[in-house]
């Protein structure tokens, strides 16, 4: 059985006050009919512990990579914030697909987002080190990011500005993940009655990549 990670950053936990979910519910129906068995994990970041890199996880990252601490050795908040960091890192590995929805806030994604990926960055268990420099270990895993804009981004004057979606794609390409191209629902502030138009062409995109990425092989 597969196994596809659903991972909102928003605020609205509620599918009614969320335009994001909206498409992202639309891509998860029609992944569901391609793939009827899939387990469908969702992890709603507003609703989770996240550890944030503070000075406790600096310390205790540097300690066990070159200053020649133990795991014991650790302070107990250390340890603490370090263990529930890997507890995150290994449950957001053990999937197949993924699913990112997030909107652009200020130019980019909310900050939680940040934190979350912060915490999949684990030397030896994300990504290594060779002689070719770094080298992401998720290869084989599929993943696709859904952005709501309000603005317009996808050309333009405001194109260079987008961070939230590029540096998504660019921390997921590093770790090993093949991407698919992103979907986005933009201009919704901008032009506010045409936003029914801009949601109906968003949730058909989002149901033609469901049902592309259900039928991509994965090979962990």
């Amino acid at each position: 059985m597969s196994k596809l990670l659903y991972i909102t950053a928003n605020p609205k936990n509620d599918i009614k006050l969320s335009k994001g979910m909206q498409i992202g519910e639309v891509f998860l129906e029609e992944f569901k009919k391609e793939q009827p068995d899939v387990d469908i994990e969702h992890m709603h970041l507003y609703s989770m512990d996240i550890p944030e890199i503070d000075m406790d996880l600096l310390y205790a990252r540097a300690k066990l990579s070159f200053m020649g601490y133990t795991k014991e050795q650790l302070s107990e908040e250390e340890r603490t914030k370090l263990e529930k960091m890997h507890t995150l890192a290994d449950r957001f590995i053990d999937a197949d697909y993924y699913v990112f929805v997030t909107p652009i806030w200020n130019l980019g994604a909310p900050a939680i987002l940040k934190s979350f990926m912060d915490c999949l960055f684990i030397a030896g268990k994300t990504f290594t080190y060779s002689e070719h420099g770094a080298e992401g270990l998720l290869t084989g895993r599929k993943a696709i990011h859904i952005q709501t804009r309000g603005g317009i981004y996808s050309i333009g004057k405001m194109a260079d500005f987008e961070m939230g979606d590029r540096y998504l794609s660019k921390a997921l390409e590093f770790l090993g993940f093949d991407l698919m191209e992103t979907i986005f629902a933009e201009g919704m502030d901008h032009f506010p009655k045409q936003i029914p138009e801009i949601m109906a062409k968003a949730k058909e995109q989002a149901a033609v990549a469901a049902r592309e990425m259900a039928k991509l092989p994965v090979s962990l």
